[in-house]
């Protein structure tokens, strides 16, 4: 027997006692066991960090994450879906810089870094609770029991193993390079990690300035050259031109200055161009330095020629300073131009530089063109907004800066690289030529070191005596275990015997990038290759991974890198790359503009599968979330009630009539979109069909319910609304894996030796086509048909429940059963066929038959709502009671069987009600009745 169901649904209690069940029944673990033996579908987590607490954009992403293993363990694969942590990195050491009231390295060094890195330790997982919370809370199931942790020494050492591999392949080097520089954190940064939220910004004002380099043998006569940063001016080497560039040299008053030909527009006021120059002729040309603080002992201060000079802007001459460009140093090498730093690691100028001396670079900027003005050396200085890249985690402006530190040589495998990644499905598929595609054209050997504390550190061991270095790749080759910590200051402790001259050898100072650590996880998760060398090999590679945008260019390359060294191949087969979660007004979500979203509160309001189904339903992946509240309110609307009061509507007629369950198109559309990773169309489609289920099948089957007769139809009636729903459960499991499970809990749990969770059974086998495709096709055209009829009957004012003689249909004639579902949708007469298909026409004339019969339907609408507010269950039967005359009470009385049998009326009276009859005056189009309706106790 089917239990009554409430139509006042409160879907966030119901998910609480579907996670009662679940944890009680172990169903997540059971759902994953008994697949155990069969294919492999592999999902890797994309490690979080959790010293922060979870934003909506989590939910998201682990929504994601959560659908896809759920629908491939119903196909009957083998799902594990390990957890992990992130625990490294910046992140962590800003927080606990925080909290001990912090700013910089040298404070963490007073502090000392043996302190610091506990506290690290201890704060990694400080908003664990509330992450573990939230992943059940919305229904996300991942095995956080044996999750992987990156500061685990086991992790760390499959780490090693990677970083000593690409040793033995010539892929790691220590080098000198300009890079991305974090002057507060004061540690270099990847390429890479500019792509992540906050590492570029937009409309940042910054000086634009053309500056007066005076030629050493000819008097008032200037290079003019362009920069938007001042503060490299003090360090200064060269001046680059390009060979294919027409240049000119002008006069204005008693100054000459050369540009290129295309730049004129630069100059303020007016000029006389005195002639071209060849760029060949200005090669080697020396010029004043600007500035004479640490001047270099080769020679500097001349002209060169490069390729990458341009007239797009500036002058089509380059400043430039060896020190503090990728491009500039690369040229500097090249043609011998020695390295110059007027700027030390904290981004501050050196002592040296006496009228700088001290400050932080951005805040020279204005002193320096002043200084230049002044000297009349500043030829125009104004401002510029620009994009600019700041440091993702601290927010400080980024210098591009000189350093040696450790690179990967990830342009070795470029071609590989590239390669691999056109073999990965993409979703959205743009990614794979566009973000991913176009960085990977451009790559630039990965920046591996990081000058910090708590991170995995670089297992290079440098000799003090000959600079011969090694590079171990296990615990055991230092003599430790994996009881060691790994992490500084421990391991800086530890020293080598040099092989080559007996002398003592040191680890560098270098930790790693965080983002290696997350690339390393297939292999590091299993400890491998030190153990579970069979349990790795066939989880690799994984079948299915999801993140943000902004992980294109920082895990989803680590991975592909790491793995295109070590194995030549990709590490994931599909990657789902949704976009970013903006509020309504599509802007970015932050605590200053106080438009965060707390997601416990969602989903405690609306509960976690409307939440869900937001993000999977509202854009196509790869498109922008505007997320408001009232979107996921939305979707409870439009879709959860609906869905809940077909379920109610079955469950509860069921239960009256003691119906007992016997022994589409719809299960092909979903499996074809979620093979394809495509979880918008699938998610639509459902929802579509819902919708219909209820407004179409199930509206126009209520009398085959209501009938007070168990024949044959109302046992088909019910069979197949049965099915439908049991079907539905399953295709809605992995997107809404509650209310799926309370309708199935409701429908079929038990029932026939079926499994007590929905998330215990197999998909449902997608019927063959039918045989009765014609008879599909008719019902289409029927529906096209009601639509237009409809839409007709909206133009000329006239509401349905107005009954009309006749529609003249064009086109062939319809089955008479598909005819007569047609006119009572309509609710006309009489069909004539004429005309063309797709032609349509309404006779809107009305008579008085007609009228009393529209204002009977009327009378049934408003007598059904008395009923509902009366409290009324749907099975009750009532008395019905009216008094008054006029048209109201005519229609009432020619149709009163009608009106009878639609609102369960075994007496229609004329005359005052009883005591305890419900009462209402009802108005009609300018017409009054009052009417009773008592309800009639059960036998």
């Amino acid at each position: 027997m089917f239990q009554e169901v409430s139509t006042r649904a409160n879907f966030p209690e119901m998910e609480k006692d579907v996670r009662r069940f679940w944890k009680e029944r172990d169903i997540f673990a059971r759902s994953v066991k008994q697949r155990e033996g069969r294919p492999f579908f592999v999902f890797y987590e994309g490690p979080p960090t959790a010293n922060g607490l979870p934003g909506i954009h989590h939910v998201l992403a682990r929504a994601m994450k959560d659908l896809f293993p759920r629908y491939k363990t119903m196909r009957g694969f083998y799902s594990e879906r390990k957890g992990g942590w992130d625990t490294h990195g910046l992140p962590v050491e800003i927080e606990v810089e925080k909290q001990l009231k912090l700013n910089g390295k040298q404070d963490i060094e007073r502090y000392g870094v043996e302190a610091f890195n506990k506290l690290c330790r201890q704060s990694v997982f400080e908003y664990i609770d509330e992450w573990a919370e939230m992943t059940e809370q919305m229904g996300f199931w991942v095995d956080l029991e044996h999750a992987y942790r990156t500061y685990d020494s086991s992790y760390m050492e499959s780490v090693w193993w990677v970083l000593k591999q690409l040793w033995d392949k010539q892929l790691l080097y220590e080098g000198f390079k300009v890079v991305p520089y974090c002057p507060r954190d004061m540690t270099p940064l990847s390429s890479h990690e500019l792509g992540l939220p906050g590492g570029y910004k937009d409309d940042v004002e910054d000086p634009s300035v053309y500056v007066k380099f005076e030629l050493e043998d000819e008097p008032n006569t200037y290079f003019l050259a362009w920069t938007t940063t001042p503060w490299t001016l003090p360090g200064n080497v060269a001046l680059a031109v390009g060979l294919d560039i027409p240049y000119v040299r002008v006069r204005q008053g008693d100054d000459h200055y050369i540009l290129a030909r295309a730049r004129l527009s630069i100059l303020q006021g007016d000029y006389q161009v005195e002639g071209d120059v060849e760029a060949k002729s200005l090669l080697g040309k020396r010029y004043k330095p600007l500035y004479e603080y640490l001047v270099p002992d080769k020679p500097a201060f001349f002209v060169v020629d490069a390729d990458f000079v341009s007239t797009e802007d500036g002058t089509g001459i380059v400043h430039t300073a060896a020190a503090y460009g990728v491009d500039d140093l690369d040229l500097s090498l090249r043609k011998g131009i020695p390295v110059r730093h007027v700027v030390d690691l904290q981004g501050r100028f050196r002592p040296e530089v006496e009228p700088f001396a001290g400050l932080f670079v951005k805040k020279a900027d204005p002193k320096i063109i002043e200084d230049l003005t002044q000297r009349g050396l500043m030829y125009r200085a104004e401002t510029i907004r620009h994009t600019y890249p700041f440091c993702w985690r601290c927010g400080s402006p980024l210098l591009y800066y000189a350093v040696t530190s450790w690179f990967v040589k990830t342009t070795a495998v470029k071609d590989q690289l590239i390669r691999n990644n056109n073999a990965i499905n993409w979703v959205p598929p743009y990614i794979k030529t566009g973000r991913m595609g176009n960085w990977l054209e451009s790559l630039v050997d990965w920046s591996l070191s990081r000058w910090r504390y708590w991170g995995t550190p670089l297992p290079v061991w440098k000799c003090e005596k000959c600079d011969d270095r090694r590079c171990i790749g296990s615990v055991g080759e230092l003599g430790l275990t994996l009881e060691a910590d790994l992490h500084r200051p421990y391991i800086d402790r530890v020293t080598l015997r040099c092989e080559k001259c007996e002398g003592v050898m040191r680890r560098v100072p270098d930790l790693i990038d965080v983002w290696f650590d997350s690339g390393a996880m297939p292999m590091a998760q299993y400890h491998y290759p030190f153990e579970n060398q069979e349990v790795f090999k066939a989880r690799f590679p994984a079948d299915f991974i999801a993140e943000g945008l902004d992980q294109t260019r920082g895990w989803f390359f680590s991975l592909l890198a790491e793995s295109t060294m070590l194995f030549d191949e990709s590490s994931y087969k599909n990657v789902i790359c949704h976009n970013l979660v903006l509020d309504k007004q599509g802007r970015k979500m932050s605590k200053s503009l106080k438009n965060t979203v707390d997601p416990f509160e969602i989903m405690s309001k609306f509960g976690a599968d409307a939440t869900r189904w937001y993000f999977y339903a509202a854009v196509a992946v790869g498109n922008e979330y505007r997320f408001d509240p009232s979107a996921v309110q939305d979707v409870v609307r439009r879709f959860l009630l609906i869905l809940w009061n077909t379920y109610a509507f079955f469950a509860n007629y069921a239960r009256l009539d003691g119906f007992e369950p016997g022994g589409a198109a719809v299960i092909g559309d979903v499996e074809s979109s979620l093979d394809a990773y495509d979880p918008t169309t699938a998610a639509r489609r459902l929802e579509a069909f819902v919708v219909d289920l209820s407004t179409w099948y199930v509206r126009r089957s209520r009398r085959r319910f209501w009938k007070s007769e168990s024949d044959a139809d109302k046992r088909s009636a019910y069979q197949t609304l049965y099915e439908v729903m049991v079907v539905l459960s399953q295709l809605l499991a992995p997107f809404m894996p509650f209310i799926s499970e309370t309708i199935y809990r409701g429908l079929a749990a038990g029932r026939n030796g079926q499994p007590e969770s929905v998330h215990l059974t197999d998909w449902p086998a997608a019927l063959p086509e039918s045989t009765k495709g014609e008879l599909r096709e008719e019902m289409s055209r029927v529906r096209r048909i009601v639509a237009g009829g409809l839409a007709a009957r909206n133009a000329a004012g006239i509401k349905v429940r107005q009954p009309l003689r006749e529609v003249v249909i064009g086109g062939p004639r319809l089955h008479p059963e598909l005819e007569n579902i047609l006119l009572e949708e309509l609710n006309i007469k009489a069909a004539r066929y004429a005309g063309e298909a797709g032609e349509l026409t309404l006779d809107t004339e009305i008579s008085d038959e007609l009228k009393l019969e529209g204002l009977a339907r009327d009378l049934v609408r408003k007598i059904q709502e008395l009923r509902k507010q009366s409290g009324f269950a749907v099975e009750d039967r009532i008395r019905l009671f009216y008094e008054g005359d006029g048209l109201l009470a005519e229609a009432l009385e020619r149709w009163r069987d009608y009106i009878a049998t639609e609102t369960l009326a075994t007496a229609v009276a004329r005359g005052q009600a009883p005591d305890g009859a419900s009462t209402e005056t009802l108005k009609i189009e300018g017409h009054d009745l009052k009417v009773s309706v008592l309800r009639v106790a059960a036998n």
